[in-house]
């Protein structure tokens, strides 16, 4: 899909598209819950995947979404998932004012 990250993109067709095509009416919300678990803590996606009660398959490409969108940050802190690599921790990227 050409708006990605705004919209859920695939990287070739087939289940691949059939997927972001099923998760498109979702996504903005899932977004959304994933923005507000990161305002209250530093997270791994599937730690935040946890936390909203959601399927890991379904948060880590909305992490990565919000990555691209400028809206996240790598936190630079790594931890162990469920499958024991480390992840990445993420945390809302906050816009610097005259005032910081």
């Amino acid at each position: 899909m050409s708006d990605y990250p705004q919209a859920p993109g695939s990287k070739r067709d087939g289940t691949s598209q059939e997927a972001a095509e099923a998760m498109a009416d979702k996504a903005a919300t899932l977004r959304a819950a994933v923005r507000a678990a990161l305002r209250a803590d530093k997270l791994t996606a599937d730690e935040c995947a946890d936390v909203l009660g959601q399927s890991v398959l379904s948060v880590r490409p909305r992490v990565t979404e919000l990555f691209k969108m400028g809206l996240i940050e790598d936190a630079g802190e790594r931890r162990k998932n469920a499958s024991g690599r480390n992840a990445t921790v993420w945390r809302m990227k906050w816009k610097r004012t005259l005032f910081d």
